[in-house]
């Protein structure tokens, strides 16, 4: 059963194209429903027998745009099919264009020609259904003029007069994409204009209204009569806004005029857009893929194919990280001192650095701890020759790292130590590390923090990063032979 749904609940509906929206074509059908067309004939004029005195109660049909329309005048019932921003003019704009002191911008003019031509011609096919397209005034003006509610005496919120001037419709200046002003990208300063000219995302969209007059017999051509039928949005992303949706053969809209008499209108919006024969469209589908593959042979060309692959029964290894943020530590301007240690049997290029330092940066409170971002990224490559190693023994390297401050006095402390294991398999993954610093015993028997400052002797301290991981978890005095 079809559904008549009001044209103020309606919906609207998007979709996503990539065809041209100059092959969009739209049908509308509008017919006004009085109560004759509301009921049945056979109810409205029953059988006059000697045994029937009563009129037979039927079931109403279903509405739809086929069964309405019967035992209407012709003014009552139009329709028309209208092309993306293509222009029909109402009753309104021909007695205003008529006269040409009513004529203002150049647009007005070009109407003018226009609806003359067509009143030598006779060849005008619309009465009742006409159009706004994006370059009239009415666009504009209902852009600006919507209401949150139906109150007439609704006063503006805060955010409508922000909003106000920000145009989301076509732009004529286009800015270069990947152009980045040399000069002031940093606006300490801004201005009102320059915060709602640059801080509200505006995507440009072209705007067409499909409207009717729905004035009574022999008295169209006035603005209150008219109502909005479609709104039809398209922006620069290829996605098409209609409001309400497409109805084709399953409900019909309805409207509801204003004034003494309060005319019911019923109208319909299908796609009649010409699809693409198979023949056009087995034609494109070639194109692009003929176009693909010389995209793909270009790229080809540019990166080639002589990728450096590894010897046989080797085990090449690509580390790449980044050495992100310290947290938790007690003094300021931090640095790492990371290096990575490589198991016997395993190599590295003779030009490839294992160690490396980050910048110094200063900390900052982050959630009631101070934190110190490096950002600082690092790679490491290297291999083994795996079919000398033992199955499942495989050592794998170490990468060593150790936390230092600076003071004023430009001396370093050791802020803390830790170690990482290079994963056995490829995978992305965040580690959170842990550090640890030495202590040692004072004469009153409570421990204390020991910082290693390479500028003062005799504090506790690692010779060698690579043996962190067996400091860590050493319990003896001294580890022998490393002092």
């Amino acid at each position: 059963m079809a559904a008549v749904r009001g044209s103020e609940t309606g919906a609207a509906a998007i979709y996503r194209t990539l065809d041209p929206v100059q092959n969009l074509r739209i049908r509308i059908w509008l017919q006004r429903v009085t109560p004759t067309a509301l009921f049945p004939q056979h109810v409205l004029h029953p059988d006059s027998t000697p045994k029937q005195n009563v009129i037979e109660m039927s079931t109403l049909n279903t509405l739809t745009s086929e069964n309405v329309s019967d035992n209407f005048r012709t003014d009552d019932q139009e329709e028309v099919v209208v092309g993306w921003q293509e222009k029909l003019f109402s009753q309104f704009e021909i007695d205003l264009f008529r006269n040409e002191h009513a004529c203002q911008s150049p647009l007005d003019y070009q109407y003018r020609n226009e609806i003359l031509r067509l009143e030598e011609s006779e060849e005008r096919r619309n009465r009742r259904i006409f159009t706004y397209t994006d370059f009239d005034r009415y666009t504009n003006t209902e852009e600006h003029s919507k209401m949150v509610t139906t109150s007439a005496k609704e006063p503006p919120s805060y955010l409508t007069k922000r909003m106000s001037h920000v145009h989301c419709r076509r732009q004529e200046s286009r800015v270069m994409e990947g152009k980045i002003p040399k000069s002031r990208i940093i606006n300490w300063e801004p201005t009102e204009e320059f915060v709602r000219s640059n801080h509200v995302l505006s995507t440009p969209v072209q705007t067409m209204y499909i409207m009717g007059d729905l004035g009574p017999y022999g008295k169209q051509g006035h603005r209150e009569d008219e109502y909005i039928l479609c709104t039809i949005k398209m922006d620069s992303n290829g996605v098409l806004s209609i409001k309400p949706d497409f109805s084709d053969s399953k409900a019909v809209y309805r409207i509801e005029t204003e004034g003494e008499k309060r005319d019911l209108w019923f109208y319909t919006i299908n796609n009649v857009s010409v699809d693409v024969q198979p023949e056009e469209q087995n034609r494109e589908k070639n194109l692009f893929k003929d176009l693909y593959n010389r995209h793909k042979e270009y790229l080809t060309t540019l990166v080639g194919n002589e990728f450096e692959t590894p010897p046989p029964g080797f085990l090449q290894v690509f580390v790449n990280g980044e050495v992100v943020s310290a947290h938790g530590f007690e003094y300021d301007n931090l640095y790492v001192h990371f290096f990575l240690e490589l198991p016997d049997d395993w190599t590295c290029p003779l030009n490839q650095q294992l160690s490396g330092v980050t910048q110094t940066c200063a900390t900052k409170v982050d959630d009631q701890e101070n934190v110190a971002y490096f950002s600082y990224p690092f790679n490491f490559e290297m291999s083994v020759r795996s079919e000398d190693q033992p199955e499942g023994l495989l050592q794998w390297p170490m990468l060593y790292f150790g936390v230092y401050s600076r003071d004023f006095w430009q001396r370093y402390r050791i802020e803390g130590y830790g170690y990482l294991s290079i994963p056995d398999s490829p995978v992305w993954r965040t580690e959170r590390l842990q550090s640890w610093t030495g202590r040692i015993a004072t004469p009153s028997g409570r421990h204390r923090m020991v910082w290693a400052l390479l500028l003062c002797p005799g504090e506790a301290r690692v010779c060698r990063l690579m043996w962190v991981d067996e400091v860590c978890c050493f319990l003896g005095g001294m580890l022998p032979g490393r002092q």
